[in-house]
């Protein structure tokens, strides 16, 4: 992405909360298109094309078989995802994944990985999160998928979700940075620490700062780098960002956050993007689409003063 030209974006919007262990995701697309995500990033100069709503079935609100609740409805939603997100990326477009919850990132960033594989590219996934989202089916204490993409994207998971992208493009955990952490099951520590995911959780922010935080999650992107940045709204405090299922206390605040988006931003790789788990159900005035939209347009060329960028 450079940010001092007119960029293509296509926005994706996937409503299913198949994944999820509440309703209310699925009207996360409608939400973020009422908050003016459209007109916002348009106004930056960029070519925004709304794709519309991807179709697939509803979510049957069953109990967990073999550990992964609604698998089949899950691996249907994703592929059309991966189909959808890889036919934009082959246009030179910039997709925007409007969730939905967080399994949906299965169908996106497969996309990407197949992706950078045809083209050569380096990928960085900046995953920003209240939770690891490294579950399985031995761990999970729920089925819920959206607990699980980041240990399918590594490939532990079922085949229908692993190798959705084909075999040999799985990620690496070297890949991926996972921010804002602080709320992880005890199975999921272990696999984390096992795999050598670099996670800077809430612990680490606190100590060091935001801004030493993301200078470590963006270190050696370069030229040839895809940086794919996958927002679950539930990594913002509950106190600014009520609209999500799965609030947990102690988040970024605001302008850490808009920290962490800018300096993004800066570094002009930023090129896909998903924004996932808002639940216009439990939110207040859709106050949590507008704060999203606002972090948004600050991966995409809003700052309060002209910066030099690198």
């Amino acid at each position: 992405m450079n940010p001092n030209h007119t960029l293509g974006l296509s926005l994706i919007g996937v409503p299913t909360d198949v994944g999820a262990g509440s309703c209310g995701a699925r009207m996360g697309p409608e939400a973020l298109r009422v908050a003016g995500l459209a007109a916002a990033l348009a106004a930056f100069g960029h070519d925004v094309r709304d794709c519309g709503n991807l179709s697939g079935p509803a979510n049957p609100w069953q109990p967990a078989v073999n550990g992964y609740r609604h698998l089949p409805e899950v691996a249907t939603w994703n592929q059309t995802l991966h189909d959808a997100t890889f036919a934009e990326l082959s246009a030179g477009r910039l997709p925007i994944m409007l969730g939905g919850d967080h399994c949906l990132a299965i169908g996106s960033i497969s996309a990407v990985a197949r992706h950078c594989k045809a083209m050569g590219k380096k990928l960085r996934v900046l995953w920003f999160d209240a939770h690891a989202d490294f579950n399985t089916a031995t761990l999970t204490p729920s089925g819920n998928i959206h607990g699980m993409p980041v240990a399918c994207l590594c490939g532990h998971g079922p085949a229908e979700l692993v190798d959705m992208g084909g075999t040999g493009h799985r990620l690496s955990p070297k890949d991926i940075r996972q921010i804002g952490i602080r709320s992880v099951d005890d199975g999921e520590k272990r696999m984390v620490a096992d795999l050598g995911i670099e996670v800077f959780d809430m612990r680490y922010i606190d100590e060091m700062g935001m801004r030493h935080t993301m200078e470590l999650a963006l270190a050696l992107v370069d030229a040839n780098t895809h940086l794919h940045v996958s927002l679950d709204v539930d990594f913002l405090d509950p106190d600014i960002a009520p609209g999500v299922g799965t609030t947990v206390r102690g988040g970024p605040t605001y302008r850490e956050a808009q920290l962490c988006m800018e300096m993004i931003a800066d570094t002009g790789r930023l090129a896909s993007l998903d924004v996932v788990e808002l639940n216009p159900a439990l939110d207040v005035r859709n106050q949590t689409a507008e704060l999203a939209v606002d972090l948004i347009e600050s991966l995409f060329g809003k700052s309060t003063l002209m910066r030099k960028r690198s």
